[in-house]
């Protein structure tokens, strides 16, 4: 390809552009320390959008610009990096690249019009990025591949090419091979052009191959052109390069941003960015910029998701027009003590304007703590952030990506449109947050702050769940991982000033009775004046599980007046809802009220109420009360080599597994009953026994018997508390 060249104008202003084809939006994907924030830098620093470029060990990265990042030494948030590169205005959206922040990820897949799979050559490929070009291929997303770190003494291009090509199936071809001078690579190839790019004086300089390897350009270049040609419009194309007629360049290149934009071919690039202890010039930034810009697809080749009207109705389909209606998604919040609220905005429709009104709508999130809404809000300043920096924009048309101050309702995943049409957008998928961690203030002053410093936190994360347990009395954070919580707990204390403590998480466990009993209860009292008087005599037996409380009056010749059975009944409700042993909800019992007693003066509702729940407590003296757990049905997804492993787990903790069913792309669904107590930290746990590509799901069940010896454990604790 043809060097374009490009310089934004100077690293102080924000990259503008007119129409939608002169976009592109590209998500850097791939698994944490591939080199992606290390690649974002030296694509700046290239197009002259940063001066110098900033390092990862050193925390001067625009992409990782918040504190924890720079403590940790790795991307946990989604950022944006604009440039400008000839005519073409790039922004690459960089994602964490650890399992934990994939809510981040498929925010920046939603984003983008492209993704650029970061792999490194001394690292190669890990799960996560095999279910990533998986999730990709489902929504048929355009997709490339570029190998970094090929300057490191155990980076191996052709070995980690083979890798990406057995990974991810056909259609994975280089444009680029490294060569190397010695023991350092000095430039790259480039089959199409056939051209060396040789930069092992600083600069890019152009020239002819090396005669050696003339045969390898002559091989992969073939097998280069046929994928490209397969999915060209011109049908004679691959009959007149069959016949041995030389394709132009430029036909080829416009073939192969076709074949690109079709989601069925994957063209690889390399870089070497140096650093530390690998010295050396910057390869390849100019070539990934150019395959970036001429073979990427533009918005308006990018399917818009379907909208519909706010109260519902058939899909509408809009398309990618400045002049059309407004359609833009909130893809990020972020809250900040003392600027506010800021959303990141991918405007699919229309132009979105500073100082107008939008209307925002957020919908399907509830059960996570993002309430249904839609409200009209005024858009405060638009700007164009690089990092933490924020450059003011005039607007921000179709096709581009801007942030937005000032919409105090919006939450990530929200629609902003006009309000005199209000629409909203087809959410995207979000995993669910599978470990939970239970938090407490650790001071008065912090438990006052707490509660907004979380609603905060909820807004810019629909992967964090809050769990308010009524039974345990915990505060509960799901989250999707250890380092999800850490991040979490970190930003409560350095972002908001709240300090919390991790407690071991209770699982609410019920009671239920072990055999039949009688119980008597007697609340008679008289201080002077109308007295309480109450007797009933109860009968009760347990139920099969998720029968609840069955009442059976059996009251004759009127012991008990009618009008107090139903206090009876309440005050036993009352009871099993405090428990009779540990403290824990009563379940599935049959209460008979078959005998009593009553006063003409001194009987009166409460009276009765008291009688049933001392009845109730009377009878647990006399039978086993047996403690009850929450079991699970879980579903793994894991690839065929881990089954074994997971199902011996699961077993291990007290399940039982129902069966299996094959899932193509070489998987397996495990089903199980597990009970709630021995998944607790399974999210972790399975993570690492399946390499990071296990996947689960969890649903409630039933109520078993605990076993005894755990039993035990559980009341000797309620003792102590």
């Amino acid at each position: 390809m043809a060097d374009k060249g490009g310089h934004p104008g100077g690293p102080g202003r924000a990259p503008e552009v007119g129409r939608p084809d002169g976009v592109r939006n590209v998500v850097l994907v791939g698994h944490s320390g591939a080199g992606k924030t290390t690649l974002v830098e030296a694509l700046l620093a290239a197009t002259g959008t940063i001066q110098r470029r900033g390092r990862v060990e050193d925390g001067t990265t625009v992409s990782d610009f918040d504190d924890v990042e720079m403590r940790q030494q790795r991307s946990v948030n989604l950022a944006l990096a604009p440039l400008r590169f000839g005519d073409v205005k790039v922004n690459l959206i960089d994602t964490p690249g650890y399992a934990d922040f994939v809510g981040d990820l498929r925010a920046g897949l939603r984003a983008a019009d492209a993704a650029l799979f970061v792999v490194s050559a001394v690292d190669g490929i890990d799960g996560l990025t095999r279910m990533l070009w998986e999730e990709c291929a489902a929504v048929q997303m355009p997709r490339a591949v570029v190998i970094t770190k090929i300057d490191q003494a155990r980076g191996d291009f052709d070995d980690t090419l083979m890798t990406c090509q057995d990974a991810f199936g056909e259609g994975v071809l280089p444009c680029y091979f490294p060569v190397a001078d010695g023991d350092r690579v000095s430039g790259l190839i480039g089959l199409l052009t056939q051209r060396c790019f040789d930069y092992s004086s600083g600069e890019r300089v152009e020239r002819e191959p090396d005669p050696e390897f003339l045969e390898r350009i002559a091989e992969q270049r073939g097998a280069l052109i046929e994928g490209i040609i397969q999915e060209s419009e011109d049908e004679s194309l691959m009959e007149r390069y069959l016949t041995g007629e030389e394709i132009e360049v430029k036909g080829l290149i416009a073939d192969l941003e076709t074949a690109v934009a079709r989601g069925s071919f994957y063209p690889v690039l390399t870089t070497s960015v140096p650093h530390g202890d690998h010295p050396g010039p910057v390869i390849g930034m100019a070539e990934l910029l150019e395959v970036i810009t001429q073979a990427f697809p533009c918005p308006l080749e990018h399917t818009v998701p379907p909208v519909t009207a706010v109260t519902g109705g058939p899909p509408q389909r809009i398309e990618c027009d400045p002049e059309g209606p407004l359609v833009a998604e909130v893809v990020k919040t972020t809250s900040d003590p003392y600027v506010g609220r800021i959303s990141l905005v991918r405007v699919f429709s229309g132009t979105l304007r500073p100082d107008t009104v939008v209307h925002v709508s957020g919908h399907g999130l509830a059960d996570r703590g993002h309430e249904d809404h839609d409200v009209d809000e005024r858009v405060g300043a638009l700007s164009s952030p690089l990092g933490k920096q924020q450059r003011t924009i005039a607007e921000c048309r179709a096709g581009d990506i801007c942030a937005v101050a000032k919409l105090a309702r919006a939450e990530t995943g929200d629609t902003l449109s006009d309000p005199d049409r209000p629409l909203l957008m087809a959410p995207w998928t979000m995993p669910d947050p599978l470990l939970p961690v239970a938090v407490r203030a650790r001071s008065k002053a912090d438990e006052d702050k707490l509660g907004q410093a979380l609603n905060r936190l909820v807004a810019e994360d629909p992967t964090l769940r809050l769990e308010n347990n009524s039974e345990t009395r915990q505060l509960v954070l799901w989250c999707m991982g250890e380092a999800h919580a850490d991040v979490l707990i970190d930003r409560l204390s350095a972002r908001y000033g709240v300090e919390v403590e991790r407690v071991e998480l209770r699982v609410p466990l019920r009671e239920t009775f072990g055999g039949k009993a009688q119980g008597l209860g007697r609340h008679v009292k008289q201080s002077g004046g109308h007295g309480q008087y109450g007797i009933c005599h109860i009968e009760v037996e347990p139920l099969p599980s998720g029968e609840g409380l069955e009442f059976v009056d059996k009251i004759v010749g009127g012991v008990v007046p009618r009008q107090f059975i139903p206090s009876v009944e309440k005050g036993v409700r009352q009871q099993m809802t405090r428990g009779v042993s540990a403290g824990y909800p009563l379940v599935d019992i049959r209460v008979t009220l078959y005998d009593g007693k009553a006063h003409s003066v001194d009987s009166s509702d409460m009276a009765f109420q008291a009688a049933g729940a001392l009845a109730l407590k009377d009878a647990a003296t006399k039978v086993p009360v047996l403690l009850l757990e929450p079991v699970d049905e879980v579903a793994v997804l894991v690839a065929d080599e881990y089954v074994g492993s997971v199902m011996s787990d699961l077993s291990s903790r007290r399940g039982r597994v129902l069966g299996s069913e094959s899932v193509p792309g070489g998987r397996t669904l495990v089903r199980a009953e597990v009970p709630q107590l021995e998944i607790i930290r399974y999210a972790v746990d399975l993570r690492s026994m399946s390499q990071g590509t296990g996947t689960f799901s969890r649903t409630f069940l039933r109520y078993e018997p605990l076993p005894t010896h755990l039993a035990d454990k559980v009341a000797a604790e309620e003792r102590v508390d």
